[in-house]
């Protein structure tokens, strides 16, 4: 992305905040995408519809920002192979079961609560990427 203002991720971030700390306060839920996606996968209650309207909605938001303001909107080229998308998908799927929750709950969500759990999966999440940028950009 060449035209990167630091402005463009300081509103975001606090968009995502705020979106967040609302969704807690008007919920009572973390607005964790992977236990999110699993209450939808897993139906209990009242909560599926909730569940259902927040995954719609997120897909929603981006069009509504690629349509309303196309310039914010950068263009994306994958350029690794199906299978080798499948597979990372997959270990994010397996990341993600195994620490309890996704960057989002942990980061998002639990950092500004001081949940124990959050802080250890965020740190964890942040020293992985960073081992793995260093060993693909200098090793690999």
């Amino acid at each position: 992305m060449q035209d990167f203002l630091p402005w463009h991720g300081f509103f975001g971030g606090v968009l995502i905040g705020t979106s967040a700390a609302l969704f807690l306060l008007l919920s009572g839920r973390i607005s964790g995408i992977s236990g999110i996606l699993e209450n939808l996968l897993t139906p209990r209650g009242p909560d599926f519809g909730c569940s259902i309207a927040y995954l719609v909605g997120l897909p929603l938001g981006a069009v509504a920002v690629g349509a309303l303001a196309p310039g914010l909107v950068p263009s994306v080229s994958l350029t690794g192979t199906w299978p080798l998308l499948v597979v990372a998908g997959l270990l994010v799927g397996f990341g993600t079961r195994m620490s309890g929750g996704c960057t989002s709950g942990h980061g998002v969500c639990g950092l500004p609560r001081f949940s124990t759990r959050g802080i250890v999966a965020t740190a964890v999440f942040m020293l992985v990427t960073a081992v793995t940028v260093f060993i693909t950009r200098h090793v690999v």
